[in-house]
This record gives C-alpha cells, structure tokens and sequence, in this order.
C-alpha cells in the first residue's frame, strides 16, 4: 500500500501522513524541508535577488530530486506514505512562473527532467499510489497555521500574496491533473488531529473505509 498527502503548504501534511503511518503501519516520508538549504534563501529573498540567484529554479530542482527518491523508495517499498509527492511539484512550478519568478526555459529544463523521471516510475511494477489524501482548508486556515508551526521563513507577510496564489488554484489541480489514484478529500478547516483524539480516529476511519472500498472495486 502507498498513501501520499497532497495539500496547500500549512494544512497539516506532515500530521497526517504521521497518523496514518502509526495507524497503518507505513513507513512516513516527510517532505524536504529541515535539511533544504535553498528554502530559506526562496522565502526571504526580494524579487531582484530571486531573479539574479534563481532561488525558485533551485528550489524545485532540488524538491524535484528528493521527492523523486521517496516515490521511488515508497513504490518499492510498497507500504509507506508520503507528505507530498512527485505529483504536485509541477503545479508548484508553474505558479513560479506564472509568477515570473522561473523563465519559460527554466520551466521547459524542469518539464524534460520530470518527464524523464515519471517514465522512470512507470518502468516500477507498481507504477502508482493507491490513494491521495488531499487536505482542503480556507484560506485564513492556512494562514494560522502556518503561523502557530513558527518557521521563522514562513513568516514574512509579503508572502501572502505567493501563498494565496497557490491556494487558490489547488482544487483546481486535483480537479483536473491529478490522476494518479483514487482521491479521498478532507477538510481540515474544524479539524484537530493532533490534539483532539476523536479528530484523530474520525479520519483514521475515513481513510480505512476508503481504501476498504477502493479494495473492494479492484476485487470486483
């Protein structure tokens, strides 16, 4: 079984890809932040130093790699669950440029890189997840709780306007990109995982139920 969590930056991946790994008994593979050294350098640079250093480039070269590794590792695994994956870094990337923070080349670069990379995993027997756990929330959601986390990068409030972008299309990407497994939507906006034990077992449930249904139509 692989499970990846999918959702806007701040809405409680990385709890839930916890819960679900105890619950379930799956290895966790946390998204590349603590030890990314071009994060910090993203968020707290200006437009100017963006486009003279190309941070964004970088950073989704580099989100690209690691999270290419895990995808790579979980199908062979075959019993893990991601916070975040492979499938949504395109979708960051175009926002970066839509944005004008990377060039049409720099994202034509990282298009034949990850075209080359995804025909890699479908050379994998298991080609693909069994489930997407996408987390929804509002927009003043994810603002608090990208406060109460306290990464100090994070922080600065010129970086509404980046994070409303992405926000603001992500149903939009579930909706019409994501096809790589079934989808199970939770909306995280009265949701408290980490300190409401019933929260916490409302969700293990959702998701057991899921992939009981999911089972039984392969089955069928």
């Amino acid at each position: 079984m692989v499970i990846v969590v999918s959702g806007m930056i701040g809405v409680g991946k990385s709890s839930v890809s916890e819960l679900i790994g105890n619950e379930l008994g799956l290895s966790v593979h946390y998204e590349s932040i603590e030890d990314n050294p071009i994060l910090p350098l993203f968020y707290n640079s200006t437009d100017e130093e963006k486009q003279k250093y190309r941070y964004p480039f970088l950073l989704q070269l580099h989100f690209l790699h690691t999270r290419f590794t895990s995808i790579k590792q979980a199908i062979a695994d075959g019993q893990s669950i991601l916070d975040r994956s492979i499938y949504e870094d395109h979708y960051f990337s175009r926002i970066n440029h839509e944005l004008g923070h990377m060039s049409s080349l720099e994202l034509e670069t990282y298009e034949s890189i990850l075209k080359t990379m995804m025909a890699e995993i479908d050379e994998i027997p298991k080609k693909a997840p069994d489930l997407n756990i996408y987390l929804k929330a509002s927009f003043e959601t994810v603002l608090k709780r990208i406060g109460l986390r306290g990464r100090g990068f994070e922080q600065d409030q010129a970086l509404e306007d980046y994070y409303y972008k992405l926000w603001s299309g992500y149903d939009e990407w579930l909706q019409n990109e994501y096809q790589a497994s079934d989808v199970l939507i939770i909306d995280m906006d009265n949701l408290d995982i980490v300190n409401n034990k019933e929260d916490a077992d409302w969700l293990t449930n959702q998701v057991r139920l899921k992939l009981n249904m999911i089972n039984l139509g392969q089955a069928g």
